[in-house]
């Protein structure tokens, strides 16, 4: 009937077309998850009007329609926003004038092509995730049901010029630069280019057009091998800057004039240093993998930061609860509350980002020459199945607390010394454990390395290979 384990932490995604095993995700359980999601929306937030988006996959519009019969079955009237970005979808959860109570993208993000997934918010952009969505799954399994006595209306809508209009009013260009995007064949393709060419910049494609197979490269931007061709487009055409996008627009990754990738916790050291400028003092949040030396140099500013757990409801949370003006988390995910409604989105980050550069003598490649050296890896990605993922993060937790000073918020981030730290946590949205390391120097990189990885070895469940 319905597979439970694509009810995952943030959000519902599993495969959706396969022709080895039947899918997850076809039109008959989506259309069970839409009654499940819209009785859950009625009668816990009394939701009469959702958004409705998808991106650029294969099965992106017969799943939407699905998703679409089963909300409009329960009473809540619908409007088919048709292609989108998923901050867009957040975006017209909290937009004056728009007459949204909750919103859903139908998305699996940067998961290859044969998966699909839904994302759903509330009023104000908050995530329906981890018990709300159990809740969903217990509704569909007792068949537990609002039903109208005749469906809702469904009505079509562009909202498009609206979200443009409001990412561009908060930002001002200085002089032009030359931006390469690369939107990985996935949906930013169609709003990046147009978004930034609005602006005033010159923009060069890179797999901008639509194409659902992702046949170039996966629309991940957190890894390098997903960026090399950016890179390469970046220093051909002597570009400013390059802006990768992830699948559905609420991820970015940063690459200079030199073609280098710069990663997310120095992108918001970057945007913490702008905010400074207007609110003294400002709380910023992000995620245990974080760099110790931005860390630092955020704390230098005059910012306060705060480390909480990874995942973008934690984040969102902890933002709504301290009002704080910004937040990131290092797979590419910025999150922004200034004149903004709090929650991760991508176009607004390259705005952002392009507006900073613009009004800067000095270009990106040189914003962080004057930082101490320092050693950091990326974010490692062991796998581990998700049955003992939990259980191995617990034993190393246990290991490492009596011998280190440790935060526990999410996994366990180990310091080894002032600038010499070490993190892993298990991943919630892939059967992975997923880890970082930074050092001083690279001997002590080597040494804190070999400290993880002599544990790891006693967890024969976990695949080592990549470390």
């Amino acid at each position: 009937m319905i597979n439970p384990l694509i009810f995952r932490a943030y959000d519902i995604r599993g495969i959706a077309q396969s022709n080895e095993t039947t899918p997850d995700l076809t039109p008959e359980t989506v259309y069970l998850i839409g009654k499940g999601t819209g009785t859950h929306l009625r009668r816990k937030y009394n939701a009469q009007h959702m958004a409705v988006g998808r991106d650029n996959r294969l099965t992106g519009e017969t799943l939407q329609d699905a998703f679409i019969k089963g909300i409009t079955e329960t009473g809540i009237t619908v409007t088919n926003v048709g292609l989108a970005v998923s901050p867009m979808i957040y975006w017209s959860s909290c937009a004056p004038g728009l007459p949204f109570d909750c919103a859903t993208n139908i998305t699996a993000s940067h998961n290859p092509p044969e998966y699909n997934g839904i994302k759903t918010v509330t009023k104000g952009a908050h995530s329906i995730c981890g018990d709300e969505l159990q809740e969903i799954l217990k509704l569909i399994l007792a068949q537990n049901f609002d039903t109208s006595d005749t469906p809702a209306p469904i009505l079509q809508a562009d909202i498009w010029p609206q979200y443009k209009a409001d990412l561009l009013s908060k930002v001002s260009l200085e002089k032009p630069l030359k931006i390469v995007i690369d939107a990985g064949n996935a949906t930013a393709g169609k709003f990046a280019p147009e978004l930034i060419r609005e602006l005033g910049c010159e923009v060069i494609e890179l797999y901008c057009e639509l194409d659902g197979t992702f046949p170039n490269h996966e629309a991940n931007p957190e890894e390098l091998h997903n960026m090399l061709d950016l890179i390469e487009e970046v220093k051909k055409h002597n570009a400013d800057l390059g802006i990768g996008f992830d699948g559905d627009g609420d991820r970015v990754g940063i690459v200079d004039s030199q073609g280098k990738l710069h990663s997310s916790d120095y992108i918001l050291l970057l945007l913490v240093q702008d905010l400074i400028t207007r609110q003294p003092n400002p709380q910023v949040i992000f995620d245990t993998k974080f760099s110790q030396l931005i860390i630092n140099e955020m704390e230098k500013a005059g910012a306060i930061p705060i480390m909480c757990k990874t995942g973008h409801s934690f984040i969102e949370n902890k933002m709504k609860e301290l009002n704080a003006p910004i937040a990131g988390e290092i797979s590419g995910h910025l999150f922004f509350g200034e004149n903004y409604y709090g929650f991760d989105d991508a176009l607004l980050a390259g705005l952002k980002v392009i507006t900073i550069l613009s009004k800067s003598p000095t270009p990106l490649h040189q914003k962080f020459d004057h930082l101490p050296k320092v050693f950091t890896t990326p974010e490692y990605k062991l796998p581990c199945p998700d049955n003992q993922k939990f259980q191995v993060v617990e034993a190393l937790v246990n290991h490492f607390k009596p011998l280190y000073q440790c935060t526990t918020i999410d996994g366990v981030r180990a310091k080894y010394d002032n600038n010499t730290w070490f993190a892993v946590r298990a991943s919630n949205t892939s059967p992975n454990l997923t880890l970082r390391f930074e050092a001083d120097t690279q001997e002590k990189l080597q040494t804190i390395k070999n400290i993880m990885l002599t544990q790891l070895q006693k967890h024969p469940s976990v695949d080592t290979s990549k470390l």
